[in-house]
């Protein structure tokens, strides 16, 4: 650890994606040992859902290792164009109409580039209601200069929803990377490593003990498997990794478990809101290409970062009253 300690910021990140890729190649190798040795068919399906579980995880690192890469405005620019894909995504898979597109043109090419700055900036005060008040104040007012009133109040809800979970949400991640914490300059993507990590261990958990433990399912029409002790034990499981990390935040371990079970528990019942809007537009899952053409699976990957990194963050905030 002391050794550890001697790194500059950078030289302690650069070794942190070094052991997490080591593990995600033998985790990946492991797998891909097991489905050939296993070809029934359930085991095929758990190869499948492991497979997807691993994709996602690639995903989640290779993104961190890019927007670490790129710096503060290369990460904001990554994710600006995460968020142009997944709310590209999103609009396929909900209805629109002609009198929509005013409003479209506005979320994609006005609201997502300005919230993309105001973050840039650190305008934290202006970043947090930009689109909570002033978008979704403006978004309606540009449908119905379009003059279409059929389903009027559900289409700009449905445009007000998208950009709420894929551009107010997934901006709050690079936004982890210009919070100012004393004494820790540099290290700000070891919060968004934290928030990676913590939401995916309580999402994998919160999956695994749905399938190990008696079923008791709150929610049946939308997804079986969801029950509120799977829930608990994957938002303890986040916050066991997180109480982990706490070394490599400004966090007491305290602080870490708590904070890694406020983002995991947000996360996994951001996945579980994904899977109701996915039952609502009749597919499986968002890369369904057979149901959805556009559609590429990118929503799957990040529906729980959407919803964990706001709520980190300003706990963040909150607690620590950074400005």
């Amino acid at each position: 650890m002391n050794a550890l300690r001697e790194l500059t910021a950078d030289q302690q990140v650069a070794l942190l994606f070094v052991a997490v890729f080591g593990l995600l190649a033998l985790a990946t190798a492991a797998v891909v040992f097991w489905g050939l040795r296993h070809e029934e068919e359930e085991a095929g399906e758990r190869v499948q859902r492991l497979q997807r579980d691993l994709g996602a995880l690639w995903t989640g690192a290779l993104i961190f290792w890019l927007a670490w890469a790129s710096g503060a405005v290369g990460a904001t620019l990554l994710f600006a164009a995460l968020s142009f894909l997944a709310l590209r995504e999103f609009v396929t898979l909900v209805a629109t109409r002609r009198g929509d597109h005013r409003s479209l043109i506005l979320a994609f090419f006005v609201v997502l580039p300005l919230q993309y700055l105001i973050v840039a900036q650190r305008r934290f005060e202006l970043f947090t209601v930009f689109i909570p008040v002033y978008a979704f104040l403006a978004l309606p007012v540009a449908a119905a200069l379009a003059g279409d009133p059929q389903r009027f109040l559900a289409r700009n809800a449905e445009v007000q929803w998208g950009v709420m979970v894929c551009v107010y949400g997934l901006s709050h991640a690079p936004a982890l990377l210009l919070l100012d914490f004393p004494g820790h300059a540099g290290r700000g993507a070891f919060l968004v490593f934290f928030l990676v990590a913590v939401a995916a261990a309580a999402q994998l958990a919160q999956e695994a003990a749905s399938r190990w433990l008696r079923r008791r399912p709150v929610v049946r029409r939308i997804d079986r498997s969801f029950s509120w002790r799977a829930w608990l034990l994957g938002t303890l499981a986040g916050g066991t990794v997180g109480a982990l990390l706490y070394w490599s935040t400004p966090f007491q371990p305290p602080q870490a478990l708590g904070l890694g079970c406020i983002a995991g528990g947000a996360g996994t019942l951001g996945a579980l809101v994904m899977q109701a809007l996915k039952k609502d537009a009749g597919v499986r899952y968002w890369g369904n290409r057979s149901s959805v053409t556009g559609a590429v699976g990118l929503l799957d990957r990040v529906a729980p970062l959407c919803f964990a990194a706001p709520v980190f963050f300003h706990s963040v905030r909150w607690y620590f009253d950074i400005s």
